[in-house]
């Protein structure tokens, strides 16, 4: 049985994108809670698109070095069922916030020229250890700013074993999409930029391309 990769669209901020995504067949909606982002929403405004996912379709807050208190405020009127945190937090940090607000959460992790696969096998078992909200990391490209990079990393960098529990991102489009799930066989992809018309905008038609492209992975036995 070939295994069925979950799918994140990410940088959600028009209810119309929401429904596009949703309809081409995502797994999870992101929503960025970070103030200098181009994808920024406000609690308000992800509240309301938020009421608009169906039952099964999971709801993901990306978080930077937020305080506990705005962390509260923000879950607790735009309700994610998952935290994404990509800043500076520590392992304690994370699980400290997760916690605070007793959701779930994904650890972005920042892939450069020098990290290797048993760095990653240290985080993983570190935030593992941490906290039993702990839910997985996301893989990244490692560049200045904070947020999705767009950029591809090297993917031969993970384990096989830790493979099938992670969050693939970082530079994925139509065109690699394919070609990145069967070499790395994640449990999840995150694509943001690579399904917008601009950003913050998102594309359906680039949505049901990358969507098809990554279930195209999944029914391939092959995996090369």
């Amino acid at each position: 049985m070939s295994h069925r990769t979950r799918i994140k669209i990410c940088g959600l901020t028009r209810e119309q994108d929401v429904q596009a995504a949703i309809a081409a067949g995502a797994d999870a909606l992101g929503f960025v809670f970070y103030p200098k982002s181009p994808r920024y929403v406000t609690r308000q405004q992800a509240a309301g698109l938020i009421a608009k996912a169906p039952p099964f379709v999971t709801t993901v807050g990306l978080f930077v070095n937020v305080e506990p208190a705005q962390l509260q405020e923000i879950v607790a009127q735009a309700p994610v069922s998952l935290l994404q945190f990509h800043g500076d937090e520590t392992v304690e940090q994370c699980a400290a916030l997760a916690q605070a607000v007793n959701r779930p959460f994904i650890r972005a992790m920042r892939i450069g020229s020098a990290t290797t696969a048993a760095d990653l096998l240290e985080y993983a078992q570190a935030y593992r250890s941490s906290s039993h909200l702990f839910a997985g990391l996301l893989l990244d490209t490692l560049v200045e700013a904070y947020g999705g990079s767009g950029k591809v990393f090297d993917w031969s960098l993970i384990p096989k074993e830790l493979a099938p529990q992670v969050v693939l991102s970082g530079g994925l489009s139509v065109h690699n999409a394919t070609d990145a799930v069967k070499r790395v066989r994640p449990f999840a992809v995150d694509i943001s930029s690579g399904v917008e018309q601009d950003k913050g905008i998102k594309d359906a038609a680039k949505i049901r391309a990358f969507i098809a492209a990554v279930r195209q992975a999944d029914v391939d036995p092959a995996g090369l």
